[in-house]
């Protein structure tokens, strides 16, 4: 029997379909109760207060890919239209990182309580559509987890 090794789990495809599979649980069990998209009714605003912490954070990293049939100049004025930097990120919500990805268009980093999700959503959805293309990635803090193994391991 032949060793699976990273090269060759790699050319299976075994990686990107396990990598997929724990996205799409990630994403659904974010949507576990999803409803329409609809605006929230006036009595949440419990959700829009809410801090993330250690047993609610999750991080969303959001891909901003450029139109590139449109000029920037083009784009901008259409995120200032649809008022994406008046709206996004909504208050309360953390930025990690926001940078430039050149050829593909920005890529932003947000921690927030994982009840906030759907708005943050909502926000892209409804300002910055249209200049870019959006792709989503729910993660959640890893490092102390993998810090604790790593020293765990070494004491052995």
């Amino acid at each position: 029997m032949r060793r699976l090794t990273p090269s060759r789990l790699a050319k299976s495809g075994l990686i990107k379909s396990t990598m997929a599979a724990a996205a799409l649980a990630a994403t659904l069990s974010f949507s576990a109760g999803a409803v329409a998209q609809t605006t929230p009714a006036p009595n949440s605003t419990s959700a829009e207060n809410a801090a993330p912490s250690a047993d609610n954070a999750v991080m969303l990293t959001v891909f901003f890919k450029h139109d590139q049939s449109r000029p920037l100049s083009e784009l901008n004025a259409q995120l200032e239209k649809q008022d994406f930097y008046k709206a996004f990120p909504p208050a309360g919500i953390e930025v990690v990182s926001w940078y430039v990805m050149m050829g593909i268009g920005q890529v932003v980093t947000l921690r927030l309580p994982a009840d906030r999700l759907r708005e943050v959503n909502r926000v892209l959805e409804n300002t910055a559509w249209g200049s870019y293309r959006t792709e989503f990635y729910p993660t959640y803090d890893y490092k102390p987890t993998g810090l604790a193994a790593h020293e765990k391991a070494q004491a052995k």
